[in-house]
């Protein structure tokens, strides 16, 4: 070791006796720094991370490497030193391991000098430092291989040009091999050894985040075999003039030994998955408890097939191992209730028959060019996942995501295959659960309890229907399997001691049949398991199916694992040509992905007795039986999302904005909350193509231009609640035309109260109905603006008891169902019949009084919240398809429906990544900060070596003397 070390200081410190050190690391670091700040536009991208920085390292490294090791031996050679070191009593061992270790120490100090990017980098924004540290150990071991190789090479001539130019062919062949370049132009089982075979290949693995010991090894590996060959040819130095002895021969023996072991290692280790360390924040790259909850779950085999073409387009193409690997993950956590397999359907006729016939997979068309040729290749890049007779279908659409920098700059890769492919096999499973018994799901009893008054006080229509709920009720017992018990409890026995012990737990008080028949009784029904409390709902239509139908799918949301409905209650369509109607396509998409969706407009005033949340978008003018109907299933303790705000804008030709009644105004008042006059204006937005004149000579031009629109707020950072799943996730969010939401603190007082989206500090408030900019007047945020800037609230959600908007009112369908008759007398109907036909099919006219603990009102101030016209706009002003409203929909029902699984599977890895706002100076003074911290560190370097080298001079001439 001391040989070793003293050999390595020497060959540090002569590298530093001429200027051709400084020159070496200067023109790396100053590449390094070009390429992350210009080639791949660091404040462009606005991303925190410094992939940039890892991206060309792989390349860098090998020139970097070269120039340092290119005179090592070559040097000793053509002075003839090398005669003297190998017959001096230094082992050739200690000389070898010498100048490795002066290589290495001259690659790291090069690698140092670029540590102030990611420091920055985490000033300016939330940087994870699991992949930098995997970067950093990544070059390093991968520095080592490099040294290794033009050590070997070095010894192999007496000209260091040579050297140099060998040890960059060969690592540059090493890096080639695994690359796209070549890869693309073999199927996946040529491509997979060639990759295993890459430098830069293993080097991109650990550089996501991912230390995985066999990328360790195979650097190790060529370390190892490199080093040993550079042993093994000064052993050879020192024979060439004698005869060959045994000596010799076992000397080559031991190397090719030696060499063959460390090759065959690799491909021991190719089948060792389970020797890694996700370093990401989050764990991204590992398979969350929610995925292991759900694979518990499973009965019977459940089959995952991946669909991959051995060619297909070339970006696709390095995207097809990683989601291999995810998929091998699930069948290890599956054991043997998991069976996945891969298939290229272009390679069997009947594999691709049977995908287009069972699955409706086909292949899809990419189109290729390149400077020579355009193309076409048909590829598959499809997932199925199949259990029972139910199965889903992921296509590249569900598992990739596209970013256009411009027509020529796409950058592909991965959405978030995990969320896809769990919330696949949640859909499948639950799907088919749904055709089974649900009583199969619950650890825990059932129980169910009616509070109805006597029969003798019931109306005629009631008793008939208990007593059909009584024989319903006995046959979910028989089918529970004794985990379902049932019971009754009259309300007004005792002197209405349970009443009062029910008005103050549900808000339940006594309902009446109608007006011509005001005399008062109980009839309400509520599940119980555990600690969960669920009231069913009293079907329109009093008869045995839709009775059936509301008991099962109370059941149901009760259950673990089944399929949960979402309500969605959107505005009329417009059938005006000259209106455009609102749509909530995506919106839709997006949710049944995950749960059913169903429309309703409430018209009925009862929201949908399966509903297991409603979601209500851009109200209009709501009647009074369309807000009892959402009152009521908020009583229910249910959720709703609502998406409102007094100013509505259309968005056709030009940009209308008009005042709205949603006709909630008085309803969400009630709740404690307001919707604020006005509409919110934010410093900090995103860009809208808005229509621009423009003076051409003496005709005056319209054009598009993307400006900052105030109105589209850009929300990030502070202003998305982090301690939330809903918004802690999402990274950014633009909220458009929306309104500012306040909270009256004494009346939610013991209500959880969220603040989930709140504006920057520089944000005003308009309440112009003018949304086209006008920057000449108005430069800074192009509207007109009167009071101080401060944060605003635009989205909260408030949780707990709720009072009933309708409390001590005559329920409104009464109302409703009186003028019905009044009209049906005046054309001389049968009015005995209409009325018990009224008693049998319309609802009993009761209002609960007060909600249970589990109700929740999400709003956002934005009436065209996650529109499909605005989702559209929104993207053309960024360049991209923008779904980040869809993602907080998502969050907000999977929260609402406690389905936290998914949910924190989607905001694993999806953490703010984006840097603060910056202006260009600034950016400026930042790249030149680093170029003249690089230079300050190679001068800090050269002045600490001339130092030591005077203290040596001093040392010498001191022993002189």
């Amino acid at each position: 070791m001391k040989e070793m070390k003293r050999i390595a200081e020497k060959e540090f410190s002569v590298f530093f006796a001429s200027p051709a050190a400084l020159l070496f690391l200067g023109a790396f670091v100053a590449t390094t720094l070009f390429v992350f700040f210009w080639v791949e536009t660091f404040f462009a991208r606005n991303i925190a991370d410094v992939r940039p920085l890892f991206t060309w390292m792989p390349i860098l490294l090998i020139f970097l490497v070269a120039a340092l090791t290119m005179r090592s031996w070559s040097e000793e050679r053509r002075s003839g030193s090398l005669e003297t070191l190998l017959t001096s009593p230094t082992r050739p061992l200690a000389l070898v391991l010498g100048k490795f270790t002066a290589a290495m120490a001259l690659v790291a100090v090069a690698v140092a000098l670029t540590v102030p990017l990611p420091l920055t980098v985490s000033v300016l924004g939330p940087l994870d430092w699991g992949p930098v540290i995997g970067g950093y150990l990544a070059t390093l071991f991968l520095a080592a291989a490099y040294v290794s190789i033009g050590l070997y090479l070095s010894a192999r001539t007496d000209n260091p040009i040579v050297a140099l130019i060998l040890t960059t062919v060969v690592c540059s062949l090493f890096y080639f091999i695994g690359s796209p370049t070549l890869t693309n132009l073999f199927g996946h089982g040529i491509s997979t050894i060639l990759v295993l075979l890459g430098t830069g290949s293993r080097f991109e693995s650990i550089t996501r985040g991912v230390l995985d010991f066999r990328d360790l090894y195979y650097y190790l590996s060529i370390v190892g075999m490199f080093l040993m060959l550079n042993l093994y040819r000064l052993e050879k130095l020192r024979w060439m003039d004698n005869p060959k002895t045994p000596v010799h021969r076992q000397w080559s023996l031991l190397t090719i030994l030696a060499v063959t072991n460390l090759l065959v290692g690799n491909f021991w280790l190719a089948g060792v998955s389970w020797a890694r360390v996700d370093m990401t924040q989050g764990s991204i790259y590992t398979l969350s408890t929610a995925t292991k909850s759900y694979l518990e779950r499973l009965r019977e085999p459940m089959l995952i097939r991946g669909y991959f073409s051995s060619k297909t387009h070339p970006l696709l193409a390095p995207l097809v191992p990683r989601v291999k690997d995810m998929l091998k993950e699930y069948a290890v956590l599956g054991h043997d209730k998991v069976r996945v397999e891969f298939v290229d359907p272009q390679q069997d006729t009947g594999t691709e028959e049977e995908a287009a016939a069972r699955y409706g997979i086909k292949p899809v068309p990419f189109q290729m060019a390149n400077r020579y040729q355009a193309s076409v290749v048909n590829a598959y890049f499809d997932i199925v996942i199949a259990y029972g007779d139910q199965y889903q279908v992921l296509g590249y659409k569900d598992l990739i995501e596209i970013k256009a920098g411009n027509e020529q700059d796409l950058q592909v890769d991965l959405k978030n295959p995990e969320y896809a492919i769990t919330g696949a096999i949640r859909k499948t499973l639950t799907s088919y659960q749904a055709g089974g018994n649900p009583f199969e799901t619950f650890d825990r009893e059932v129980r169910f309890t009616g509070y109805m008054s006597g029969e003798d006080k019931l109306p005629k229509a009631l008793v008939t229907f208990k007593s059909e709920l009584n024989g319903l009720l006995e046959d979910l017992k028989k089918k529970s399997h004794n985990r379902f018990t049932f019971q009754f409890q009259d309300p007004e026995a005792e002197g209405g001691k349970l009443g009062k012990e029910l008005e103050q737990r549900f808000g339940f008080g006594p309902q009446i049949a109608s007006l011509f028949d005001p005399k008062p009784f109980w009839f309400y029904m509520v599940l119980e398991a555990g600690k969960d409390v669920v009231q069913v709902p009293l079907p329109q239509e009093l008869t045995k199916p839709a009775l059936s139908r509301s008991i099962e799918a109370t059941i149901k949301r009760l259950a673990p694992g089944f399929l949960k409905t979402v309500t969605l209650v959107r505005p009329e369509r417009s059938f005006n040509p000259g209106v455009p109607s609102r749509d909530y396509h995506k919106v839709k998409d997006i949710l049944s992905e995950n749960a059913r969706v169903n429309e309703n407009n409430l018209a009925s005033g009862h929201v949908p007795e399966e509903t297991d949340l409603l979601m209500v978008m851009g109200p209009n003018g709501f009647k009074e039986h369309q807000v009892f109907a959402m009152d009521q299933f908020l009583m229910q303790g249910g959720s709703i999302v609502l998406a409102a705000s007094p100013y509505d804008v259309e968005i056709g030709r030009n940009l209308t904005a008009s005042k709205v009644d949603t006709g909630l105004k008085d309803w969400l008042g009630h709740m404690g909350i307001t919707l604020e006059d006005g509409m919110v204006l934010d410093a900090q937005n995103d860009s809208l193509p808005i229509p621009v004149e423009r003076q051409l000579g003496p005709i005056k031009v319209q054009e598009i231009r993307m400006l900052p629109y105030g109105f589209f707020a850009d929300i990030r950072h502070g202003g998305l609640n982090r301690e939330n799943p809903i918004t802690s996730g999402l990274g950014q969010l633009t909220v458009n035309w929306a309104s500012p939401v306040s909270v009256n603190a004494e009346k939610n007082k013991d209500r959880k109260v969220i603040n989930l989206i709140t504006t920057s500090e520089k944000s005003w408030v308009s309440n112009s109905t003018d949304v086209i900019p006008n920057y000449k007047a108005f430069p800074e945020i192009g509207f007109f603006t009167d009071d101080k800037p401060k944060a605003r609230v635009v989205a909260v959600m408030v949780e707990g008891r709720f009072e009933s908007f309708f409390k001590g009112k005559p329920s409104p369908l009464l109302k409703k169902e009186e003028e019905e008759k009044a009209k049906k007398e005046e054309k001389k109907e049968d009015k005995k019949e209409e009325e018990s036909k009224s008693v049998a099919k319309k609802p009993i006219g009761g209002v609960i009084e007060r909600s249970g603990e589990s109700a929740r009102i999400i709003l956002i101030a934005s009436e065209g919240f996650a529109e499909d016209n605005i989702l559209d706009l929104a993207s053309q002003g960024m360049g991209t398809i923008y779904s980040k409203p869809l993602e907080f929909l998502q969050n907000a029902v999977d929260w609402s429906l406690e389905d936290r699984g998914l949910l924190s599977i989607r905001s694993r890895g999806h953490f703010s990544r984006t840097l603060e706002a910056m202006e260009q100076p600034k950016r400026m003074a930042l790249e030149y900060m680093h170029y003249g911290i690089a230079v300050l560190g190679l001068l800090g370097v050269w002045l600490w070596r001339r130092n030591k080298r005077e203290q040596q001079l001093a040392r010498y001439q001191s022993i002189l003397a």
